[in-house]
């Protein structure tokens, strides 16, 4: 937490030095470009391996979970089933949100372009999805055929005998660990890099730049609440708990998770929660930690959202292709970036949505300073929806006392 304040300090400092100095000092200028253009592409760097390492495992390990009995099947299904209805939820809410309440100043991420190529006819975009070069795609960030071969190859992998699927998945688990620690020497100069973006920022939109940070906090958190609302439904009818019962049983969990942003830290508190509720041990003891372990009903919504609100801020029309194209990779990838801390998860599930979507990245340098705030609204959504699930899970599998 003293390193997120520490880096939205910086992020202030920039914008308000921007803004006061404006394009008077062209040595300033020149310096916080290069500065901050190292420190995006340190960022960048590292998403493609990420990406594949993190969604090897996480689909390794959901098979893995899947397999482990009628309970955990169960509970797979029915987390898989709200994560694609929350990402759906968002492609059409968010773009709502942003028409009813525009963002306040017009003027774009400097340096970002806007401008991106019409999407191909629908025949050359369904060929393209399948690769016969994935080092190829890579190379040129086509995210979509490099994700289609990563998911083959993960499931490939749950088809091999246990010695060799053991290999291969500590083999990726392994780089997306180094991955990550990669990311955390980057991370360890976001102050510095921050600040310099916010300086970059202020020249170009001067104070005005404040009010649309605020307003891209609201709008994102706003998917998050709408998603920590819905648990409640889901609550009342799939696990049948009474409303008040379900709203007391609930608020500890949720205060954990206001005050630490974790759900694992939320965990105890889920489980005491859940058995208030009339939750089986064996509920508890399974559907709950596998839902810390491989599920986030925020994520794949709220990360869609900021992907829709990046593109609206650099004034970008999404056409119904892109938004499907979204919609896929950002449940997808929600699968391998669960178990991240919340700055790094940030970029590396965000950072693939806007790349298959022709979004540019820069924006996401800036943003990632105030993910404390929407994360808090992340953590609160993912701890009511657990209790929930395994609610439900448990009335179907007659599990409640």
């Amino acid at each position: 937490m003293k390193k997120a304040w520490l880096i939205l300090a910086a992020l202030v400092a920039g914008l308000l030095l921007g803004a006061f100095t404006g394009d008077s000092v062209p040595l300033l200028t020149q310096a916080a470009d290069v500065i901050g253009t190292w420190w995006l592409n340190g960022l960048r760097m590292t998403v493609i391996p990420l990406v594949v390492a993190l969604l090897v495992t996480g689909i390794v390990q959901t098979a893995n979970a899947a397999s482990a009995g009628r309970t955990a099947t169960r509970s797979v299904v029915t987390m898989l089933s709200i994560l694609m209805l929350v990402t759906i939820m968002a492609a059409i809410v968010t773009p709502l949100l942003l028409d009813i309440f525009p963002t306040p100043s017009s003027s774009g991420y400097p340096g970002a372009t806007s401008k991106v190529e019409n999407p191909p006819p629908f025949a050359e975009f369904l060929k393209a999805m399948v690769s016969p070069n994935v080092f190829n795609s890579a190379v040129n960030d086509s995210l979509l055929p490099l994700i289609i071969f990563t998911i083959a190859l993960a499931f490939a992998i749950t088809r091999l005998e246990p010695a060799k699927k053991d290999v291969l998945a500590r083999f990726f688990e392994a780089m997306g660990e180094a991955m990550v620690v990669v990311i955390g020497w980057v991370l360890w100069l976001a102050p510095l890099g921050v600040f310099a973006l916010g300086i970059t920022l202020g020249i170009a939109a001067g104070v005005q730049s404040f009010a649309n940070l605020l307003h891209y906090v609201l709008i994102v958190a706003s998917i998050g609440f709408i998603i920590m609302l819905s648990a409640y439904p889901v609550a009342f009818f799939g696990a049948r708990f009474k409303p008040m019962a379900f709203v007391r049983a609930a608020i500890p969990a949720q205060s954990v998770a206001i005050s630490t942003q974790s759900s694992l830290a939320s965990l105890p508190a889920m489980v005491e929660g859940s058995k208030q509720l009339g939750v089986g041990a064996r509920s508890t003891d399974i559907v709950l930690p596998m839902a810390v372990a491989i599920f986030r009903a925020t994520s794949p919504a709220m990360n869609l959202a900021v992907a829709i609100y990046v593109a609206h801020w650099l004034g970008i029309e999404i056409s119904v292709q892109q938004m499907a194209i979204g919609v896929g990779v950002a449940f997808i990838t929600t699968l391998g970036s669960v178990s991240l801390p919340g700055t790094i998860s940030f970029i590396a599930a965000i950072a693939p949505i806007c790349m298959a979507m022709g979004i540019p990245l820069e924006p996401l340098g800036l943003l990632v300073a105030i993910e404390t705030f929407p994360d808090i609204m992340r953590t609160v959504g993912n701890v009511t929806m657990d209790i929930a699930v395994t609610g439900t899970v448990a009335r179907a599998e007659g599990d409640m006392k």
